[in-house]
């Protein structure tokens, strides 16, 4: 954020009144940048901008080696700036078994939040994170949140109205396109994102995936991003700069990518082309054939391929199933009763690709997405084994190979 200083009047009464103000401003520009409090604006009586709490910027260090981390109804694991969890879906039927899941990291994360919290939200009812946020605004935490405006407002059971209540803006998006992230910024330092809905069916129904990254320059990318939503109310193809990023952490290769006004299939296609061993992807939505046509040419090439489809939608003309299926592929549909709802590549059991954004044209055109590339194998392995439990109970499609 590009701060605005004041222009000041300098008085001319008498040269030294003159000089004296002149020191005065310029001690007070210093202390400004030094502090972040708007001296100027506090000796004229009327500040130009209203500073935050204190904000903890600095990378949060983790685990030189990796751990695994104890989910009740779910996994996880953590190292250097990066924590991963996975839902251990479908837990239940039972709606009265929805409670102490794979929220809970993240619920105890908003619990420790001192000073802003950010929530992009494509659906939101569940009662632990509802409460979390509440509790994080009650105690003076500056809460702010952009939600679709069609799937946190009229589906029957969101808890929507309880943060409306307690006084937390929210900008809702107001197109027929979605705002489908699921991200949230804590403190200005750490950010989490996944395919995970904040309800119930995410947390507890659907498989999915919430990956916490420890990083001030993640943070301020998706900050930037955000900020487009709910302070411009930018939505779908926003005429702002793109704000996407890639740097290394820890020598670790990270780049973070919006849809639409991103170039996201050109990055998923090079990243994919460029596989050598192997390819495994789990899919809600797969249509996009330039994505299917570069994991096909990579079949041929020797590239070892295992894909597993969300079941509802991928017998459709769209989907790309078929033709990898009839291609000799590796593909299976999932044997969730619910939904399989990864939207995840993983190269050659290196790089992991995850967020928001579903392999479809909806999704690389209109939505408000985001997705997220990391080489770091002991990551992929986390999603490997993810890919396998998922694998293990898939079922072998019925296809018609013409």
């Amino acid at each position: 954020m590009t701060r605005r200083t004041r222009q000041q009047k300098s008085s001319s009464r008498t040269p030294q009144i003159g000089l004296l103000t002149l020191v005065l401003l310029v001690a007070a520009a210093v202390i400004s940048q030094l502090t972040g409090v708007d001296i100027l604006g506090t000796l004229t009586g009327a500040p130009t901008w209203t500073p935050l709490p204190p904000t903890a910027i600095a990378d949060i260090p983790g685990p030189a080696t990796l751990e695994t981390l104890e989910v009740q109804k779910g996994f996880g694991a953590r190292k250097d700036f990066w924590q991963v969890y996975f839902n251990a879906a479908p837990v239940s039927s039972n709606s009265a078994d929805y409670n102490n899941g794979a929220e809970m990291p993240l619920v105890a994360a908003i619990g420790q939040v001192q000073a802003t919290l950010d929530i992009a939200a494509f659906e939101w009812n569940s009662p632990a994170l509802t409460e979390a946020v509440i509790a994080a605004h009650n105690r003076g935490v500056r809460v702010r949140m952009v939600a679709d405006n069609e799937h946190t407002i009229e589906d029957s059971d969101t808890t929507i109205t309880a943060l409306v209540n307690a006084g937390i803006p929210i900008a809702y998006d107001q197109k027929s396109s979605l705002m489908h992230n699921k991200f949230m910024i804590l403190d200005g330092s750490t950010v989490w994102t996944g395919s995970m809905n904040y309800t119930q069916n995410g947390i507890y129904r659907n498989n999915n995936n919430m990956v916490a990254l420890r990083l001030r320059r993640a943070a301020e990318t998706y900050t930037a991003e955000f900020e487009e939503m709910f302070i411009n109310r930018e939505f779908s193809r926003k005429t702002s700069p793109v704000m996407d990023a890639a740097f290394t952490a820890d020598s670790t290769p990270v780049q973070i990518l919006f849809a639409p006004e991103g170039n996201i299939i050109p990055v998923l296609v090079e990243t994919l082309n460029a596989a050598e061993s192997s390819i495994k992807f789990m899919a809600f939505s797969f249509t996009l054939t330039e994505l299917s046509d570069v994991i096909l040419q990579r079949a041929e090439d020797g590239v070892k391929v295992e894909g597993v489809f969300e079941t509802i939608g991928s017998d459709t003309s769209f989907s790309q199933m078929t033709p990898l299926r009839c291609a000799g592929l590796d593909i299976r549909i999932d044997g969730n009763p619910y939904r399989l709802h990864h939207k995840v590549f993983i190269i050659d059991d290196e790089i992991v690709v995850f967020g928001s954004f579903n392999f479809s044209s909806s999704a690389a055109n209109t939505n408000d997405e985001n997705i997220v590339l990391i080489g770091d194998a002991d990551l992929a392995a986390q999603f490997v084994a993810e890919s396998e439990r998922v694998q293990a109970r898939a079922q072998q499609p019925t296809v018609n190979c013409r």
